[in-house]
């Protein structure tokens, strides 16, 4: 898979072009520059370890985690058991979430995305926390 020419220097500054795939929660990938995912990581590692969703995320996130790194064309492999997990054929999406991009299925992401503009689901954001609220769109 090769990250957009526009996203490649930036990539190559920030983090050497050094990346981690993990799973997404829901059912794509995440993949982060390693400094990212270093400090999700850290984060995670103060959250209480009886917990159980915090169990439940660290063996999704960091159980999961892959190494992998650009290559000179800005590609990079995902490891198939992770192609497997989130059913990745030859279309797939990349979509940028700030800091990280989401990798998707592309028929899944097209179906999500349509069921995410329905009219009701975007009635029921306005109904979320004050922070939401605050953001002009």
């Amino acid at each position: 898979m090769a990250v957009p020419t526009r996203y490649r220097a930036d990539l190559q500054e920030f983090c050497d072009g050094k990346l981690v795939v993990t799973i997404g929660l829901d059912k794509c990938l995440v993949l982060y520059p390693l400094a990212e995912f270093e400090q999700l990581q850290h984060k995670l590692d103060k959250l209480p370890i009886l917990d159980p969703r915090v169990k439940l995320l660290k063996r999704l996130l960091v159980g999961h985690a892959a190494d992998c790194e650009l290559d000179g064309q800005g590609r990079f492999l995902i490891p198939e058991p992770l192609r497997n997990l989130v059913e990745l054929g030859k279309r797939v999406a990349l979509i940028g979430q700030g800091k990280v991009f989401e990798i998707w299925s592309e028929d899944l992401w097209n179906r999500s995305r349509d069921e995410w503009l329905d009219v009701k689901n975007l009635e029921n954001l306005r109904e979320l926390s004050p922070e939401l609220g605050a953001l002009t769109l």
